[in-house]
C-alpha cells in the first residue's frame, strides 16, 4: 500500500473516540422561541440524549459524559430546578432496565450529596444496577463545577498531607488526575457544545487540556444522532499532536 493509500485508508476507518463530553446547552432559548416554559425545553432535550446515546454506542465511543446540571443552575427560578429534579427522578425511573439490556453502565460526576434525597437514592441504585455493564459508560455531570472539582481534589491532597501519606515530590499531573471526580475515566477526546456559543462554562477544566472541540450552531433540542455523527466525522479529520509537532 501507497503512503497516500495508507493515509486514505487511515482517513475512512478512524477509531472513534474513546471518550465524547457534552455540553447541552439551549434547552430554555429552544423553549422560549416557541412561547413554550422552559422546562419543556428540558424534557425535549432528553430526547437528545438518547439520540447521542444510540449513536455512542452504534459508533464505538466508550465513555460518553453529559453536562446535565450545574453548580451555577441552583441559581434557577426554584420551579425550574424542582422540575429539573423531576426529570433526573423520571429519567432514573424509566431507563434503567434499557440501560442493563442495551449494556450501558450509569455513574455520575458533581457534588451530587447536593441533590435531593430522593435523587440521590434512585441515583445510587441507578449506578449500582448497571455497575456490571461495559458496552458504553454514560456519565452524568450533576451539580458539578470544574473550579470546585479541582478545590475538593487540592483539599483531599491536603489532608494526605497533613496525615504523612505524602510529600511533595509524590505529586505530579497523573497524581492530581487521581484526585479528580473522573480518576477512574480517561480525559475526554472530543468536546461537543450545542448552541453555537464558544465557551466551556467551567466543565472538566483540568481534563479539557488536549481535547479536540466541536461547536454545533443547534439548540440541544435538536441535536440528533445525525449531527453527533457529525462530530464525530470532524474529529476523525482532526490530527492529535499534544503539543507535538
Amino acid at each position: 500500500m501507497s503512503a497516500s493509500e495508507n493515509r486514505k485508508s487511515k482517513t475512512e476507518n478512524p477509531a472513534p473516540p474513546r471518550h465524547v463530553a457534552i455540553i447541552m446547552d439551549g434547552n430554555g432559548r429552544w423553549a422560549q422561541q416557541r412561547g413554550l416554559p422552559r422546562l419543556a425545553g428540558h424534557e425535549q432535550g432528553s430526547k437528545s440524549i438518547r439520540a447521542c446515546v444510540e449513536a455512542a454506542m452504534e459508533s464505538g465511543v466508550k465513555f460518553l459524559t453529559l453536562y446535565a446540571f450545574s453548580s451555577e443552575n441552583w441559581k434557577r427560578p426554584a420551579p425550574e430546578v424542582a422540575g429539573l429534579m423531576l426529570l433526573l427522578e423520571r429519567f432514573l425511573d424509566e431507563k434503567v432496565k434499557e440501560m442493563i439490556k442495551e449494556g450501558v453502565r450509569l455513574q455520575a460526576i458533581g457534588r451530587v450529596g447536593e441533590l435531593p434525597p430522593i435523587c440521590q437514592r434512585k441515583l445510587a441504585e441507578a449506578i449500582a444496577a448497571t455497575a456490571a455493564n461495559t458496552r458504553l459508560t454514560v456519565i452524568l455531570a450533576l451539580s458539578y463545577s470544574g473550579r470546585i472539582e479541582i478545590v475538593d481534589a487540592i483539599k483531599g491532597i491536603v489532608r494526605e498531607a497533613r496525615e504523612g501519606k505524602l510529600a511533595e515530590e509524590d505529586i505530579s499531573p497523573e497524581f492530581f488526575s487521581g484526585r479528580l471526580y473522573t480518576r477512574d475515566v480517561p480525559d475526554p477526546d472530543l468536546l461537543i457544545r450545542t448552541s453555537g456559543e464558544m465557551r466551556v462554562s467551567n466543565f472538566l477544566l483540568w481534563q479539557l487540556s488536549y481535547t479536540e472541540i466541536h461547536v454545533a450552531a443547534k439548540l440541544w433540542p435538536d441535536f440528533g444522532k445525525a449531527d453527533f455523527l457529525l462530530a464525530l466525522k470532524d474529529y476523525a479529520g482532526r490530527t492529535r499532536r499534544f503539543g507535538g509537532v
